[in-house]
């Protein structure tokens, strides 16, 4: 029943998103021919803005690219992860081509070696050319591509900074350079492996042997995360393993949850306003885009400030939300939040009733603004 309702939800995801994505063909030199492109853009996507999203390449993209662009819209609609321009390349046809490396250096060669110069001399400039890409970027792989996808690593300067490896069916010696070349990376990395208890027999114990090995790594810059999946198969660990993924690779860009409020937040030695300065200076540092501001957010940092009974967070807060968000409701409800606690409630009402004339928030409606004025009210006729 559990396979048959992740088969169905799979099935909804792909069936839905086709009409989404932009099917493209691309001219390549390198490959002599053409290659088909899928591509998925954030919703609220507007080449105008002066945003820039990450950048997800799916290799495998026939099967690979619904499954993941599905996850990535589901997981940014809930501000989880970040809203990500996603492409996939189609290699139906060409895969055992475009993945084939030499049988002694173990390298990319021949019809391999284009298409590895295609994605990086090609289809990354195409795609920066044409959208609001970041150097934030990605790449998924499964089996052989997940095997391929490792040889931009021992680029000097590695065009990606996160690779999603499931099952890969390593090349010899693979194992062994990548735990040399993991070992000395000066840039923060995200690697991310996984198998399963049904994977393919020797596939699963050369990924094991890998984990083993790659697990032993010292290297800050280095943020490896490793998965065995109970139940899955060979292709039903990439469902598991891909909302996984991503949870890894955006951790930092989640919104402040109950435990982090508790153990990092509450804890922090500086002010609340200052945890969440700094948090959203690391997201910036980290993957190279501003996170705007979000109300799960807010909502944790006001409350750390009236726990810890500390006015000038508050005060703060309500200042850059005034700033970020002046015609919601949020900018009054969090100033009006501030004068109360001051002490000055003619102005926390003035606040309030100003906010009855703009415009509502996930969490903050008429209702609430109005319950704010009569409390508030009433106080002030005690």
């Amino acid at each position: 029943m559990k396979n048959f309702y992740l088969l169905f939800l799979g099935l909804f995801i792909s069936l839905n998103l086709q009409s989404q994505a932009i099917y493209k063909t691309i001219d390549s030199e390198k490959l002599e021919g053409q290659r088909e492109l899928k591509i998925q853009l954030p919703r609220n996507y507007n080449p105008e803005e002066k945003r820039t999203y990450p950048i997800i390449f799916v290799l495998d993209a026939d099967y690979l690219f619904e499954p993941i662009a599905g996850n990535i819209d589901y997981q940014s609609y809930w501000e989880d992860i970040p809203d990500c321009i996603v492409v996939g390349v189609n290699q139906a046809d060409t895969r055992i081509d475009d993945f084939h490396y030499h049988e002694d250096t173990n390298f990319p060669i021949g019809t391999g070696a284009k298409f590895y110069e295609f994605l990086a001399a090609e289809l990354l400039p195409y795609i920066e050319d044409n959208y609001k890409a970041s150097n934030f970027r990605i790449i998924f792989g499964h089996d052989l591509s997940a095997n391929f996808i490792n040889y931009y690593l021992f680029k000097d300067e590695p065009i990606f900074r996160a690779y999603v490896a499931f099952s890969p069916e390593l090349a010899p010696e693979m194992t062994n350079r990548l735990q040399q070349r993991l070992s000395i990376l000066k840039q923060e990395t995200f690697y991310y492996m996984a198998t399963a208890d049904a994977d393919i027999k020797d596939l699963r114990a050369s990924t094991l042997k890998a984990h083993d090995i790659l697990s032993t790594i010292e290297n800050e810059k280095l943020f490896y995360k490793f998965d065995d999946f109970e139940d899955a198969n060979h292709y039903a660990l990439v469902g598991r393993g891909i909302p996984k993924a991503l949870n890894e690779i955006f951790g930092l860009f989640k919104p402040i949850n109950a435990k982090e409020y508790r153990e990092k937040l509450l804890t922090y030695e500086g002010t609340p306003f200052e945890y969440l300065t700094k948090k959203y200076e690391d997201i910036e540092y980290f993957y190279g885009f501003e996170k705007e501001l979000i109300e799960n957010d807010i909502r944790a940092i006001a409350a750390a400030s009236n726990k810890k009974d500390d006015l000038e967070s508050l005060e703060n807060l309500a200042k850059l939300v005034k700033k970020k968000f002046p015609d919601s409701m949020l900018s009054a409800y969090y100033l009006g939040m501030y004068y109360e606690k001051e002490g000055n409630l003619k102005k926390a009402l003035l606040q309030y009733k100003n906010g009855l004339l703009l415009k509502p928030s996930q969490f903050v409606d008429k209702e609430i603004i109005l319950e704010k004025m009569y409390d508030t009210q009433e106080a002030l006729n005690d």
